[in-house]
């Protein structure tokens, strides 16, 4: 069958993705990009927060709008909304065919088999399945990087989030299954691995006992092809000084790190069951640029978070003031059913949320162009992207950059750039998030 595949929400869904992806290419299927085209459409969806949950319902209506015109022989429904609502789709929207939870993704083929031949499927829904790496995963990135998805599930169980409860525990995939993973992506031309989980930094100490992603980064840093590997979703309580060091000295390791802060008051942070303190951010923060001087700091912040007072917001924007982060998100808190933070009496206005947020973006866009303008004059080494249309500009990401969510520098020049290179270039202007650079010719030096 011909089956447009629509992914929505973080990079560790695109892995699920690319995977029930690979599984249906081998089962014969054919995918194609435009639902005119589609026999059947599957939808891996998000739920994490109320934007994700809104695109992910909007996207399933339309398509089962669509199912009714008869041109589609099946609609399944996958990812985090489908384990989080599966009863309420099955019996809302009945243009649905099949339903399949977070960890059954290999029942992706037998299920379009089912829709197609006109019985409606469910997966199991439980959440204690260990799920074996596809083999030759196909990757929808472009080809010169790709994401390695290290763990499922969290155990850490924020006051806020809906995680837990629809990815399960904790659970490392073994290291001997990731490095043969990296192996056929490296193989298959990928230059740069992106780890992901819910949180990297735990991984193997359910497997082996102890945390062990400074061993499987030393392992993977072996793997020839692979130029960078860039770590995201790092607890900050949970980095220590072995992976400290292990960033320090293995060249391949972007220093860049992606730290999921959330927060800086210690009462709000114990409000939202987070292990850290105020005090334990800002001393990991100044330890990671002591000890790597050019390491890049990203991470998140949530504003509003019930019983939040002005004078907590104040001391989180005094504390990002401070840090000055290199990458900055804020997102207003997310009143998620079944958690218990939705339950907290003292909510707070969404005016007051979006003003927060607002607040703080101001002073992060500040930020990024001062650290911008710092760069002017630099040359680093760059991936490139692709050309910009219709100019002889092409996008690249230095190490700083992770794609999607952070920003690109812009390459003038009327050379023939090949997407997935890596180019010099010397830094000649910033902009709020990105920068502006020109091809370095060492020879003229």
């Amino acid at each position: 069958m011909k089956v447009l595949f629509i992914s929505l929400g973080c990079d560790k869904n695109l892995v699920d993705s690319e995977e029930m992806i690979t599984l249906l290419r081998r089962r014969g299927h054919e995918l194609v990009d435009d639902e005119e085209d589609a026999q059947a459409v599957v939808i891996n969806t998000c739920c994490f927060i109320l934007d994700a949950k809104e695109e992910s319902i909007n996207t399933i209506l339309e398509m089962a709008e669509y199912r009714k015109s008869g041109k589609l022989s099946a609609l399944i429904v996958t990812g985090c909304l489908a384990q989080r609502y599966r009863e309420e789709i099955w019996e809302e929207i009945p243009e649905v065919d099949a339903i399949i939870g977070t960890a059954s993704y290999e029942d992706i083929a037998d299920a379009l088999d089912e829709a197609a031949a006109g019985r409606r499927y469910a997966s199991s829904f439980a959440l204690d399945r260990q799920q074996e790496a596809v083999e030759h995963r196909i990757v929808t990135t472009g080809g010169h990087y790709a994401y390695l998805k290290i763990a499922e599930g969290c155990d850490k169980h924020c006051t806020y989030c809906i995680i837990p409860s629809l990815r399960g525990k904790y659970r490392s995939v073994p290291m001997e299954d990731l490095m043969r993973q990296a192996e056929e992506l490296a193989q298959a031309g990928v230059k740069e691995l992106i780890l992901v989980a819910q949180e990297t930094t735990v991984y193997g100490k359910d497997l082996y006992g102890k945390k062990s992603l400074p061993a499987l980064l030393t392992q993977l840093c072996r793997i020839e092809g692979i130029r960078w590997i860039r770590i995201l979703y790092c607890y900050p309580e949970e980095i220590d000084d072995e992976l400290i060091e292990t960033i320090r000295r293995e060249k391949k390791i972007c220093h860049y790190l992606d730290l999921p802060v959330q927060h800086a008051s210690d009462r709000i942070l114990k409000r939202m069951g987070r292990r850290a303190t105020r005090q334990g951010l800002v001393d990991i923060v100044e330890k990671l640029r002591e000890r790597i001087p050019d390491i890049v700091l990203r991470t998140t912040l949530i504003t509003g978070f019930p019983g939040e007072t002005q004078e907590d917001f104040e001391e989180l924007y005094n504390f990002a003031d401070e840090m000055e982060f290199d990458r900055l998100g804020v997102f207003p808190y997310s009143q998620e059913e079944n958690t218990p933070a939705a339950d907290f009496p003292d909510q707070i206005p969404e005016e007051v949320k979006n003003s927060r947020r607002d607040e703080l973006m101001e002073l992060a866009q500040e930020i990024s162009l001062e650290k911008g303008n710092e760069r002017i004059g630099q040359i680093l080494t760059v991936m490139v992207e692709g050309k910009v249309s219709g100019e002889s500009v092409y996008a690249a990401r230095t190490y700083a950059d992770a794609p999607k969510v952070d920003g690109y520098l812009f390459i003038q020049t009327g050379e023939q750039l090949i997407t997935g290179d890596f180019v010099r270039v010397r830094v000649t202007g910033s902009m709020e998030y990105d920068l502006t650079g020109e091809v370095y010719d060492e020879s003229a030096e």
